[in-house]
């Protein structure tokens, strides 16, 4: 299939308020391409549509959505679709964080993350898709993260749920594929990016240690190298190249090595590395 072209088409994208969701849809409207963006956040939404008016002549359009509720992720894709006949891109870039070990979260906290980082990647893959069917050409975007691909002591939660949109993205992009389908679909995964999740995180409500999110997210920022204008060029290039797994900065391409290196004992290294930094998140 030859390289994407952006030109003419629209683009959806969840979490698009801030961070990633935020620079994509810049970088989607500065190659031509018009906007359906959703996010729980609508100040968020209302400051992401005036600066893409801004920049550049595309057509946006806002919708608040929980992304945990399947049918308002439908009504989303439904609007989307009859206000954009031409979308041909869906990212599935919403997420949340929850800090804690194991036992210092309960089943209801590890539900609601879930909900948003797993099944709101499965509802927007399923409402959408049908649609992508009938473009000449499709891209589905499932944003993981570097800890779907390890999984440090401390992110039990989040890395559950990031490992679980990675296979659950494989598995779809190899059906695609078998099934001689024009949708093609990439898993990300992102190292440090400079975004907000670390500042909106929820606490486990056993932990046994007061966690300061303000200072959290202060020591994440100081971590994360690649910002949020850089992931989006990736994502991007990665569409353009077809690209099934996108890597982004060069602390994810060296997690993933020592992972490959190492694929059953990369702990005993890391634990070094992360010796201290178990709230940080990715």
């Amino acid at each position: 299939m030859q390289s994407f072209n952006f030109q003419g088409t629209a683009a959806a994208i969840t979490g698009a308020a801030s961070g990633i969701g935020r620079a994509l849809a810049l970088e989607f409207a500065a190659r031509g391409c018009d906007l359906a963006l959703a996010d729980v956040d609508a100040a968020g939404l209302e400051s992401v549509a005036k600066a893409v008016t801004a920049a550049h002549s595309r057509r946006v359009s806002i919708r608040r959505v929980d992304v945990a509720d399947a049918k308002q992720v439908e009504e989303f894709a439904q609007a989307a679709v009859a206000e954009f006949p031409a979308l041909s891109i869906v990212i599935n870039n919403a997420g949340v964080a929850l800090l804690g070990q194991f036992d210092e979260f309960d089943n209801a906290q590890l539900a609601w993350l879930m909900g948003i980082n797993f099944w709101g990647v499965v509802y927007g893959t399923r409402a959408f898709l049908p649609h992508l069917r009938s473009r000449p050409q499709a891209h589905i975007v499932n944003i993981s993260s570097v800890f779907g691909i390890i999984a440090p002591a401390g992110q039990s939660a989040y890395s559950a749920s990031k490992f679980a949109v990675r296979g659950f993205s494989e598995s779809v992009r190899h059906e695609l594929k078998m099934n001689n389908s024009p949708v093609r679909l990439s898993v990300v995964h992102p190292g440090g990016i400079a975004t907000n999740i670390a500042r909106n995180a929820r606490a486990g409500v056993n932990v046994r240690e007061t966690v300061n999110v303000a200072e959290l997210g202060d020591r994440f920022a100081k971590l994360a190298r690649t910002s949020p204008e850089a992931a989006a060029q990736r994502i991007i290039q990665g569409i353009e190249r077809n690209e099934p797994r996108i890597l982004i900065g060069a602390d994810a391409r060296m997690l993933d090595l020592i992972q490959r290196l190492m694929p059953a004992r990369y702990w005993t290294v890391l634990a070094r590395i992360f010796k201290g930094l178990s709230g940080d998140l990715v």
